[in-house]
């Protein structure tokens, strides 16, 4: 059984996407032990309260500096002990320790086609507004794994997605979330809990 902790900064669309995968039996073998936020009021607590799934928040704002955060971030997911972390939309940045003790045990889902409107500042709507301002025809999302870099780690799936004209950023991140993150980070969790994937040389390859 995979178990895994959920992190989450906002509404948790792609967290109910999971929790919606795991009830209708598209991702198996998975147990979600907790569900962190840094947002006291992110919705995202409550879609775990209402699947009776531990809510924890954990934001920088309660701590006197960073690194008294990152410590205590860190050890908690230690004492959770997840085989996986999964980020779906997590505005945080994981600490340097936690890359390390969970190497290449971090997913994180992108709404982009990485390399393309990715790392420091590229997330939420600002990814959407980038893509257009650029006149991109083809957007998407990326699930990969967490290094020590900003959206740098090894690429486990992508998914293309058609910019459509009128489009603004909130319909095309909205699209971007339909067509593609809410499909490929369930499949990646399955895939991970079922023995698909394997690293090597800084790649994913499927068994």
């Amino acid at each position: 059984m995979l178990k895994i902790v959920v992190c989450v900064s906002g509404g948790g669309t792609n967290l109910q996407a999971i929790l919606d995968a795991i009830d209708a039996g598209r991702i198996t073998n998975t147990e979600i032990l907790a569900v962190i936020s840094n947002n006291p009021g992110a919705k995202a607590l409550e879609r775990a309260r209402n699947h009776g799934i531990c809510g924890i928040c954990m934001s920088p704002k309660s701590y006197p500096d960073r690194e008294t955060f990152n410590q205590a971030f860190t050890d908690k997911m230690i004492e959770l002990a997840p085989d996986i972390v999964v980020l779906a939309g997590f505005l945080v940045r994981i600490p340097p320790r936690m890359v390390q003790v969970f190497s290449n045990r971090i997913v994180n889902i992108h709404p982009s086609l990485i390399p393309s409107f990715c790392g420091v500042g590229y997330y939420g709507l600002t990814v959407h507004e980038k893509a257009l301002e650029r006149g991109v025809k083809v957007t998407g999302a990326t699930v990969h794994f967490v290094n020590e870099g900003m959206d740098e780690g090894p690429i486990i799936a992508q998914k293309p997605v058609l910019v459509e004209q009128g489009d603004t950023p909130e319909l095309l991140q909205r699209r971007v979330m339909e067509q593609a993150e809410w499909i490929l980070l369930p499949q990646a969790i399955d895939d991970i809990a079922n023995g698909r994937l394997e690293i090597r040389d800084n790649q994913v390859y499927r068994r």
